[in-house]
């Protein structure tokens, strides 16, 4: 095999696989389509395989195809890296930084992170989406985002990993509720109570659900919603109580009126983790958000459920 390709058929080559037929590639890139084809088949052809799986639906990548994928990423990643650190010199950091954070994160401190990050750094863009904690991993892997926060019951071989922030399961009552004068319960002292559910389908109610039916339990939640700020509302109203992360709670405004009481239970213990691929290997702009997200990690406040 021959083969020598160039960043820009790379590039050319990402783009088909992310839009899925080479007439939106085309137009992403402003190029002709035929000549995204040729440079593809041309690189077909030098390697002896095909890369595209084409159809009159579109096209996706073969095996082999999935393996240049990943490390056309890869290359197209360190070279953006290294004009940004080159810019750097000149113009100061700058930029887009992808990251992939759980979505308890994006309820908790991150918002007001990045908030402080961007007014620091005006010429650095962020970009934020919220997938599970596996598909967080995997993104990172793969190059598709700089920072991944996830949930510490993932695989991250292959990435370095750094603590974040404590993430518990807490329980919500209002200081009137029978718990509230207690700084810590089981789950099962939970159980003869009325309790709230948050979005059907979250793996907390999941949890919640399995972990009832271990003690022989049926869970019935007293009421079910879509939104945290709605199960809030119906903690207040006295409707019951609920489990939250402790990310969510600590950020939450307008829960003064509520007492926030920690789990003994072992499963209740979660921690968020800030994953990437190589420190080394960031970008300037993303390394300084990596720092900065260390650094308010290393400011984590107190332990709810202590308060008085």
């Amino acid at each position: 095999m021959s083969w020598k390709t160039d960043p820009v058929t790379l590039r050319y080559f990402v783009a088909v696989c992310e839009e899925g037929a080479i007439a939106h590639a085309a137009e992403r890139e402003f190029i002709a389509a035929s000549a995204i084809s040729k440079r593809i088949a041309e690189m077909e052809a030098d390697i002896g395989t095909p890369l595209l799986l084409r159809s009159q639906r579109g096209v996706v990548p073969t095996v082999a195809g999935k393996a240049l994928l990943r490390h056309a990423r890869h290359v197209l990643q360190g070279i953006d890296h290294m004009h940004a650190e080159m810019r750097e010199h000149g113009q100061g950091a700058r930029g887009v930084v992808r990251v992939l954070a759980n979505i308890s994160s994006i309820a908790g401190s991150l918002p007001d992170t990045l908030t402080a990050f961007l007014l620091a750094h005006p010429k650095i863009r962020v970009e934020v989406d919220a997938p599970v904690s596996a598909e967080i991993v995997r993104g990172v892997a793969e190059g598709e985002a700089d920072i991944g926060i996830c949930r510490d019951v993932v695989d991250t071989s292959g990435l370095e990993v750094f603590p974040h922030h404590p993430d518990h399961l807490m329980l919500a009552v209002l200081r009137t509720h029978p718990l509230a004068s207690q700084t810590q319960v089981d789950f099962v002292d939970t159980l003869r109570y009325e309790q709230i559910g948050v979005n059907t389908n979250s793996p907390i109610t999941a949890m919640q659900v399995r972990m009832a039916a271990n003690l022989g339990h049926e869970l019935q939640f007293r009421l079910r919603v879509a939104t945290i700020d709605a199960a809030l509302r119906a903690v207040k109203g006295g409707l019951g109580l609920v489990l939250l992360p402790r990310e969510t709670l600590r950020h939450y405004g307008g829960i003064e009126d509520l007492r926030i009481i920690a789990l003994r239970d072992e499963w209740t213990r979660r921690h968020l983790l800030l994953c990437v691929r190589r420190v080394n290997d960031l970008s300037p702009a993303a390394r300084l958000l990596f720092d900065a997200l260390r650094a308010s990690a290393a400011q984590d406040e107190p332990e709810l459920g202590t308060q008085g």
